[in-house]
């Protein structure tokens, strides 16, 4: 099975394992669907920790007021005490977004623990792990968020709280960062080695006939165009070149520095060492003797 080595720009996403006789359709689709899925997760996660901090998502009308501009247009959350879970604390949302009925200690400490264990699923230290990464991986870290929440929150969570419309899949991104990251499928596709693979082409026609191989490819958007290529040498690999040019260039100061006549100490510059050493006079010491 040939491995691809997924990135998006110059960032690491995943490994993806495949065959050479897939065509490059099926595969983009696949590999869209993991990364598109990891963005979810790391989203959940993200609304999890304010779930837990400071309890549901308040109705879009209420969000950013006061109490006092509440009270004063008599609004009214009719989804907080029935989603509040057993044995809630107060404890407010300085940012106005959530209702401030948040769960006891014990339960924050599920849903951080079920946080943790998702992006620890989908985490990209996996590439240097050389473990690939599949749609079941996703699914698995997407289990592991909902059902954490079910469990925290046995009531449910309202239509309109974000982890819940992330989790039914009818989340609205539009107007913010998080739709600029995610893929369209539909405009989705794969560089490598400076060349776009052709759709309707299979990978074998791009990577050739080896299925035991190892191949960087870039996801991108139709509408970006290609992506910068790959650096002939890693960043560890570059640093080691400047060390070892470096260490040269100091050894080169030091012999410039070193004067013309030094090589006169050396042995070999020696006349009389032969001498010496037919005579067996080379490793001679001596000391003076003193007399009383």
């Amino acid at each position: 099975m040939v491995i691809l080595h997924v990135k998006r720009g110059d960032e690491n996403q995943f490994l993806y394992e495949t065959s050479v006789d897939k065509s490059v359709d099926e595969v983009v689709k696949d590999i869209v669907a993991i990364f598109n899925g990891r963005l979810k997760v790391t989203r959940i996660c993200y609304e999890l920790d304010e779930l837990r901090e400071h309890g549901t998502f308040l109705p879009q009308e209420m969000q950013g007021l006061t109490d006092e501009q509440i009270q004063e247009l008599k609004l009214e959350d009719p989804w907080a005490q029935r989603c509040a879970p057993q044995g809630y604390v107060f404890k407010k949302d300085e940012m106005g977004r959530r209702c401030g009925l948040a769960p006891p200690e014990h339960m924050q400490a599920v849903l951080k623990k079920a946080a943790e264990t998702a992006k620890e699923i989908i985490s990209k230290k996996h590439v240097d792990l050389r473990k690939c990464m599949t749609q079941k991986d996703v699914a698995k870290a997407l289990d592991e968020l909902r059902g954490a929440t079910k469990i925290v929150f046995p009531a449910g969570l309202p239509p309109h709280d974000p982890v819940r419309m992330e989790l039914d899949n009818v989340e609205d991104l539009t107007g913010t960062q998080a739709a600029n990251e995610v893929i369209d499928p539909s405009r989705a596709c794969l560089w490598a080695c400076g060349k776009k693979l052709i759709n309707s082409n299979k990978l074998s026609d791009h990577l050739g006939r080896n299925d035991k191989s190892k191949v960087t490819v870039k996801l991108c958007s139709s509408s970006e165009g290609a992506p910068g290529r790959e650096p002939i040498m890693t960043e560890e690999e570059r640093k080691q070149l400047m060390l070892q040019a470096y260490r040269k260039q100091e050894e080169w100061k030091k012999l410039e520095q070193d004067d013309d006549d030094n090589y006169l100490n050396s042995k070999w510059a020696d006349g009389q060492n032969m001498k010496r050493q037919f005579h067996g006079l080379n490793n001679i010491s001596w000391k003076p003797v003193l007399r009383k």
